[in-house]
């Protein structure tokens, strides 16, 4: 911090214009978009649109689409180390290309420069102007920016009669900014490497020889029943009282297993309410695709909870967590695609699921599976311990010093 301060203590700094810093023009592609010539083929480039912009300065790996040899000379050829600027759509995604490729027209390309500039420091303030608009702008978000808007963007230039020195300060602003960047990208890097390891230990752990270990159809006597949920809906959630899982919220809050809830309902509704008990499993049995649906949450919580629709839950003599990593098991969704019905609305009904086949192992057997999965369920999940809160706190230390060293005072 007292290097930063010393770099920037006293600096003088000069606001230019977009366009008294950088030229840039829009890409294109031939028209009709859809004709089919346009696209693949020997010799076939990337084609960047929208799209393939992230929000990591970077392209995707791989193009949504190609464009041939046939439509290259009608399209704008970009090489490897240019930045381009999304200006319709999601627009303001900044990306350095990272290989040679041809843009579409959505995309504003920087050609060459006016003044002596660290091309990523440009790039960086480019992303900060448009994260600034965003959150200025009327309404949710911006759809696009005119060429006359985007030429008047503020750039400040620090130290702007010293050139040598304006240059040092540009390039230990991206040395500073790039570090935490990277590190991003490689702990998302890990935690993806470790999702892929979880799910195929998970895969590997439950998966049982039929003739060494019993497959029982879950709704067997022996094992448990599927309780359906009912009559509870957000409009009914208060700010305290008898804890109560609502079917969206097991697809966007919950995880594996919880002990405590999101929302509550009154004592008054619980008593008439469909109530899950310790060691129950809530499943999710409509949703809007498939991949969402049949998603379940064990309850480990000491207090009985209300359950909503739309959802349902398991009394069983299990361990719950060992039920809950099974139903993420791809052995258990292809069972599932059997039974899914309805066209925009997907559904599973109770009854269905009672004729899921689970693997059985003894009790021993199941609790040391859960034991090994939790850990891995705790450092690709846990926002508290895991990998995403690493990841989180990562990307709030690059808020912090992108604010500090990309927002120059203006002058009054």
């Amino acid at each position: 911090m007292s290097y930063l301060d010393s770099l920037l203590e006293g600096v003088q700094v000069e606001w230019k214009n977009l366009e008294d810093v950088a030229k840039f023009r829009r890409g294109s592609f031939p028209q009709p978009y859809g004709k089919t010539e346009w696209y693949d083929g020997e010799g076939a480039m990337p084609f960047v649109q929208v799209v393939d912009v992230g929000f990591d300065m970077q392209l995707v790996e791989n193009t949504k689409n190609k464009i041939s040899k046939i439509a290259q000379p009608k399209s704008v050829f970009v090489p490897k180390g240019t930045i381009i600027v999304t200006l319709q759509g999601s627009i303001g995604r900044v990306a350095v290309t990272q290989y040679d490729c041809y843009v579409d027209r959505t995309l504003a390309i920087f050609e060459y420069y006016l003044i002596e500039i660290n091309e990523k420091y440009f790039a960086y303030q480019l992303e900060e102007k448009f994260r600034i608009e965003r959150i200025n702008a009327p309404g949710s978000t911006i759809k696009t920016i005119t060429k006359a808007a985007f030429s008047k963007f503020k750039i400040p230039i620090p130290c702007p009669n010293y050139p040598e020195k304006s240059l040092k300060i540009q390039k230990e602003i991206v040395r500073v900014l790039d570090t935490f960047t990277e590190l991003v990208t490689e702990l998302t890097t890990e935690l993806t490497a470790r999702k892929k390891q979880y799910n195929y230990y998970r895969e590997q752990l439950l998966t049982f020889d039929e003739r060494e270990v019993k497959h029982l159809p879950m709704g067997d006597k022996s094992l448990g029943e599927f309780i359906r949920g009912g009559g509870l809906q957000k409009k009914d959630f208060t700010d305290s009282g008898v804890g109560c899982i609502h079917y969206g919220q097991i697809y966007t809050h919950y995880g594996t297993y919880t002990n405590k809830t999101k929302s509550f309902v009154s004592e008054e509704f619980a008593k008439k309410a469909r109530i899950a008990k310790n060691g129950d499993l809530v499943i999710a049995t409509t949703s809007e695709n498939d991949e969402d649906l049949c998603k379940a949450v064990a309850w480990l919580g000491n207090e009985d909870i209300a359950v909503s629709s739309d959802a349902c839950f398991y009394r069983h003599n299990l361990d719950p967590k060992y039920v809950a990593y099974f139903f993420q098991t791809e052995q258990f969704h292809k069972q599932k695609r059997s039974f899914i019905t309805g066209a925009k609305v997907r559904r599973v009904n109770a009854s269905n699921l009672e004729k899921f086949k689970i693997p059985v192992p003894s009790p021993e057997e199941q609790e040391r599976i859960v034991t090994i999965l939790d850990k891995f369920d705790t450092l690709t999940t846990s926002i508290s311990e895991g990998l995403p809160k690493e990841i989180d706190l990562r990307k709030k230390q690059y808020e912090y010093y992108r604010e500090m060293l990309l927002t120059f005072p203006k002058p009054e």
